[in-house]
């Protein structure tokens, strides 16, 4: 049994296609299905179900899948460790939303290129899903996502709470106040992110819980883009606390929605059993640095 063959396993079993899992591995769709192949003959048991371009487990590919998995993660955290002893480069891989990544971890990268130059990082702006399950597979060291977060092969640490704020268009009604009730803004058209962002699964549970149907106009999937069509008038949004920015100020108006105010808690997700390098913890404790100089404010909530 080869770590190729593994390595193989895993990727179609993550992709559900042989073709996807072969992109990613870099690798020949026929390389890949014989490296499949030669493992299925080694354990004498078949590992996927070809439902035509769907690759699903068998019941012996869910058997052997955490096996495949303790392997893989054990070898690549002895070369880590290795790496890690021997002082070599410091390479590591942090991941966050798009709505924490350009105005919250982007500017500590950035810091760090001067300030930490033996780091290199390699960072990854996606969905919560994605980039949790990025921690599981160890292609991330760390990931700052929002709650809520449920597996227990995760540690989970707070790193801050902030409101989400109304945001409006200079020339919208709303921009003469300061704060205003969600009742008042129900018939509204909102410019939102797409379905698959956390933001906005939060933004349906808050008025949900108040029995309210906000009216999507737009979707998009930048907060760049969508700020841009609140400024020009085409609908209202929420967004966090971090989106709000100096420059603004010319064309935004940022809110607060008084009574039961929206607030996000994020935290900071790593794997529990992989090896945590050293470059991987300097970053952590930069990153809780950063945040507790440039946003006093916003205090995780450690309650739960």
């Amino acid at each position: 049994m080869e770590l190729s063959q593994l390595r193989s396993f895993l990727a179609v079993t993550e992709s559900q296609n042989f073709t996807r899992a072969s992109e990613r591995l870099n690798l020949s769709q026929p390389s890949l299905s014989q490296q499949i192949i030669n493992l299925e003959r080694e354990l004498g048991q078949k590992l996927f179900h070809r439902l035509g371009r769907k690759a699903v487990l068998t019941e012996a590919g869910n058997a052997f899948l955490p096996r495949a998995r303790n392997i893989i993660r054990n070898v690549d955290d002895a070369s880590r460790e290795l790496s890690d002893q021997a002082g070599l480069g410091r390479r590591i891989a942090v991941g966050a939303v798009q709505t924490v990544m350009p105005y919250l971890v982007s500017d500590l990268i950035i810091r760090c290129r001067s300030s930490h130059p033996h780091l290199t990082i390699d960072a990854h702006e996606g969905f919560r899903t994605d980039l949790v399950r990025a921690v599981l597979e160890g292609t991330l060291d760390l990931a700052v996502v929002p709650l809520p977060v449920k597996d227990n092969q995760l540690a989970i640490e707070p790193l801050l709470s902030e409101p989400l704020l109304l945001t409006v268009g200079r020339g919208h009604p709303f921009a003469r106040r300061t704060e205003i009730d969600a009742t008042a803004i129900a018939g509204e058209t909102f410019v939102g992110l797409g379905d698959s962002s956390a933001l906005a699964a939060q933004v349906r549970t808050f008025f949900g819980d108040r029995q309210l149907e906000p009216r999507i106009g737009i979707r998009c999937t930048q907060v760049a883009t969508l700020k841009r069509f609140v400024a020009a008038g085409l609908g209202i949004s929420l967004l966090p606390q971090l989106a709000r920015h100096e420059e603004d100020r010319e064309s935004l108006v940022y809110l607060r929605l008084s009574g039961a105010e929206p607030r996000r808690e994020l935290v900071v997700i790593r794997h529990l059993q992989r090896y945590q390098t050293r470059g991987a913890e300097e970053f952590l404790a930069l990153l809780r640095e950063h945040v507790r100089t440039r946003f006093p404010e916003t205090k995780p909530d450690t309650t739960g």
